[in-house]
């Protein structure tokens, strides 16, 4: 059997520019990855100084014991969305994107999810490199918006040449990254007494429970339904929930955390220049490759989401390193125009948005199942079914109504309220065979060609 080439990489005659990875296709089973090299990947996704500061600014506004409880239900929360949604993905090697097809959506549905979840991974990626920058340029001097460019530049290249050289990347910033911060954090924390910090009150303006737990479980929520991004090269369910459940410990836990008692120490969310200040130029450099190590998922996820689209809408195949140049050009602009001033009203809409999405896919793939017997039939060919329906109309008013749940009722978490409502929903209307499918849509010719995974031993320039 001829080898196959990877997805669109000449369009218009013109070689393109670093590797599609399995945009428009499953992941063959001979490329996915070990245990370790597949948890250094998600670890990666623990260490950011943004989380240190969400920590420090819910430690302004909540006692130690109060924000521990809101980091323990933002992070069930999150791990329950991740390993429901994320097994989905290893077991059929699918991005969320081209799952959603299959699972809930139809094939247009899924370009408007696709759309959702690439302006949000934008946002977010203006929103990492904008902490980078302010960092940067009070340490060091210079404009933030140098900085920002420095780094959205340099994030976009490593992004370009894709999963692989992302992997590479992982193994050597995520244990430097910790290093630095754990020995700049125990030098900050040296001169206090830790059981003071832990006991003591909320040095600011209190901080509802429900909103605490909503910027913890909504900041991260586009990653946990992206999830099947990274999951899809996994080769056990198992690994799944291990990895996904050491970066919640990680994550939530142990950084969260310490950037509350950090918080209570200044008095101040702006405790980004404590795990900078006592690392010199080596800390400045690990910052921003784990800026980096963060934001090349953002940018990552949000090229295999604009790819679909333009598939679904414009039927016209992009190749994922064009796309990541565009929005990696974009994402820079919006860090250096100061997208971080909408920091928090950016993670309040993203909380209650975003869950939905799960719900529905969760519900469809796992209890009522209706959609997805073309997967279950192709999945040991490693092909993709050559139809998808078109339309699930339902889909989308259970999205809208579950998003007005989690926006305007005032009781609970928002994050959980509306993916539970799209859940609960979904699943009761589709196992009373109140949500039906319209329209088949058959595959295009471009689908035909990568319905057949690579051969053997060929990988496509970036695949693992």
């Amino acid at each position: 059997m001829a080898a196959h080439k990877n997805t669109a990489e000449e369009a218009g005659g013109a070689k393109a520019v670093g590797s599609d990875d399995y945009a428009l296709s499953r992941v063959p089973r001979d490329k996915r990855l070990g245990f370790w090299t597949m948890l250094l990947q998600w670890l990666a996704q623990s260490g950011s100084i943004s989380q240190f500061t969400l920590g420090a600014t819910i430690g302004v506004g909540m006692s130690f014991g109060d924000a521990f409880l809101a980091f323990t239900l933002g992070a069930v929360i999150l791990e329950v969305v991740i390993f429901a949604i994320g097994l989905a993905g290893m077991r059929e090697g699918l991005a969320t994107p081209l799952l959603t097809r299959w699972a809930g959506f139809g094939r247009n549905g899924s370009a408007l999810v696709s759309l959702v979840i690439s302006v949000s991974l934008v946002g977010w990626f203006g929103v990492q490199n904008t902490i980078f920058g302010d960092s940067v340029s009070a340490l060091v001097g210079g404009p933030s918006w140098l900085w920002c460019m420095a780094a959205g530049f340099a994030i976009t290249v490593l992004v370009i040449f894709g999963f692989r050289y992302m992997a590479v990347f992982a193994k050597i910033v995520t244990p430097l990254f910790f290093a630095m911060v754990a020995w700049s954090v125990t030098d900050a924390l040296s001169d206090h007494s830790l059981s003071e910090l832990i006991n003591s009150p909320a040095p600011g303006e209190t901080i509802p429970l429900a909103v605490a737990a909503t910027a913890i479980a909504g900041g991260f929520m586009t990653g946990a339904i992206v999830s099947p991004e990274m999951t899809r090269y996994n080769r056990k369910g198992s690994h799944v929930f291990l990895q996904s459940a050491s970066s919640m410990i990680l994550s939530e836990y142990i950084v969260g955390m310490t950037g509350v008692l950090l918080g209570h120490m200044v008095g101040s969310g702006q405790v980004s220049q404590i795990v900078l200040s006592t690392s010199g130029v080596f800390g400045v450099l690990v910052v921003l490759m784990s800026t980096a190590k963060i934001n090349d998922w953002n940018l990552y996820g949000s090229s295999l989401g604009v790819v679909n689209f333009f598939q679904v809408v414009f039927k016209k195949r992009v190749h994922r390193g064009a796309v990541t140049i565009v929005l990696g050009i974009a994402g820079t602009v919006l860090s250096a125009v100061g997208i971080m001033s909408h920091f928090t009203d950016f993670l309040s809409v993203l909380g209650v948005a975003i869950p939905p999405v799960g719900g529905i896919i969760v519900a469809e793939y796992w209890v009522v199942r209706r959609m997805r017997a073309p997967l279950d039939a192709t999945r040991e060919a490693q092909t993709l079914p050559a139809t998808s329906p078109t339309w699930v109309p339902m889909s989308l008013v259970i999205w809208a109504l579950a998003f007005c749940v989690g926006k305007f009722y005032d009781g609970g978490i928002p994050a959980l309220n509306s993916l539970l409502t799209a859940f609960v929903l979904y699943s009761v209307l589709g196992l009373a065979g109140w949500i039906r499918t319209y329209g088949t849509t058959t595959l295009d010719d471009d689908d035909a060609a990568d319905r057949t995974p690579a051969a053997s031993g060929t990988a496509p320039v970036g695949a693992p």
